[in-house]
């Protein structure tokens, strides 16, 4: 059975982000707003990115990213899945 407070937050419109340059020059210019270098524990990461944990390179959306959503990170070529993790944090999972 879903819990009607999780299917709600599944209704809500997802929020949009407008990404800006980061210098970011291990992709094509074309997609560098969408990665940024992870800047250590005190990064604090938005509603729109997640981590590889792979390469350790932050992805960014020009949306809200949720649980099941699909992410691709460029530099290391794998495929993620998000997924929630024991903190009630985003956590990209390898799917391949």
């Amino acid at each position: 059975m879903v819990d009607p407070l999780e299917r709600e937050a599944d209704d809500a419109p997802r929020r949009r982000f407008l990404l800006e340059e980061t210098g970011f020059d291990e992709v094509p210019p074309k997609y560098r707003r969408f990665y940024r270098r992870w800047q250590g524990a005190s990064d604090r990461l938005g509603p729109n990115e997640a981590i590889c944990p792979v390469c350790k390179v932050v992805i960014r959306s020009t949306r809200e990213l949720r649980e099941g959503d699909r992410v691709y990170c460029m530099p290391c070529m794998s495929r993620l899945v998000l997924v929630r993790a024991g903190d009630g944090a985003l956590e990209a999972r390898v799917a391949y």
